[in-house]
């Protein structure tokens, strides 16, 4: 019998051990937006006591003042590189990560990585006139154990309207499936001009992760969708034309863990197999401090996010 959980852990860090990489990965809901009023000290005190070597930050741009739905007054120069540069580097020293990395984006929830390694950008991801990457991705790379490991962010289309459709137009674009579809062709892209660009992906060291805000077959035994249902589109395209193995189903298969507040796993790490077989542990992570509590104050906000945690580790041989 499958049981449905939500998975509360404590584990040894294997940070600093030659060899070894600890991945955590977690969508801060705006910036951190819970962050501010202590300038973000407990987020990066919870951080440090993961002990991780490369962090992926999903919306890693804050956006609104903390206990308001008031957009800061300096959003917009927030999309210059240079601020996010500077806030990240800044926390990150916190932490102990002096490399950071900023993803392709276009709007206000970019990706950002910061790493104890140093790191290589690869690509800045957006799309083109054709397919629009609507919150962008990214590629950069690090070597550990003299190895180069690929790492590819995401963040698709939230909407079940598709993208830049007007108000008016929604109900019929929902009811037409667009933005399913809408996320099933940002992934192809995104897939086309990462790991795909690589004929020996198979056989080398990728992972791909972020917010895809869409739900896998795999999990189809909690959600019972129709075989058909373009829920189900973002990540059959992975499964299907790609080598990625989705690491939090292999390492837990008997069970569900949500990523979110409520009962959706939209949340997902990916690895090539030879990566795969380097995972030591892999956790969808709750504790006191990263369990989604809902904002008495913004109905529509948790605290500190809606999201929960990745934490992998890898022992990389």
């Amino acid at each position: 019998m499958m049981s449905l959980a939500l998975l509360s852990v404590g584990f040894e860090a294997g940070a600093g051990k030659p060899g070894n990489l600890r991945l955590v990965y977690w969508n801060i809901q705006n910036g951190m937006w819970d962050g501010q009023p202590d300038d973000y000290q407990r987020f990066t005190d919870w951080v440090k006591s993961q002990k991780p070597d490369v962090c992926v930050w999903c919306e890693a741009q804050p956006i609104y003042k903390t206990g308001t739905y008031t957009k800061l007054d300096n959003v917009g120069e927030w999309q210059k590189d240079e601020l996010m540069t500077q806030m990240w580097k800044r926390l990150g020293k916190r932490y102990g990560h002096k490399y950071v990395y900023i993803g392709g984006h276009r709007d206000n929830y970019p990706q950002v990585v910061t790493s104890r390694f140093p790191l290589e950008a690869v690509d800045r991801i957006i799309g083109n006139a054709d397919t629009l990457v609507s919150h962008g991705a990214g590629w950069v790379r690090l070597k550990v154990a003299g190895k180069p490991i690929n790492i590819v962010t995401l963040h698709t289309w939230p909407q079940q309207y598709g993208f830049n459709v007007p108000q008016a137009d929604r109900e019929r674009s929902k009811a037409a499936f667009e933005g399913d579809k809408f996320r099933r062709a940002e992934m192809e892209y995104i897939c086309r001009h990462t790991i795909g660009t690589d004929p020996a992906a198979a056989e080398g060291l990728w992972m791909m992760m972020g917010d895809f805000n869409s739900r896998s077959r795999l999990d189809n035994w909690v959600y019972r969708y129709a075989d058909d249902d373009t829920k189900l589109l973002v990540h059959d395209y992975i499964l299907q034309h790609t080598p990625y193995v989705d690491i939090i189903y292999e390492s837990n298969p008997n069970n569900f863990y949500s990523s979110t507040w409520g009962r959706a796993r939209i949340d997902f790490v990916y690895c090539t197999p030879l990566l795969a077989n380097c995972v030591v542990n892999a956790v969808m992570y709750t504790d006191d401090y990263t369990r989604p509590v809902k904002s008495k104050v913004v109905t529509s906000f948790y605290e500190p996010s809606d999201h929960r945690p990745i934490v992998v580790d890898f022992k990389i041989k």
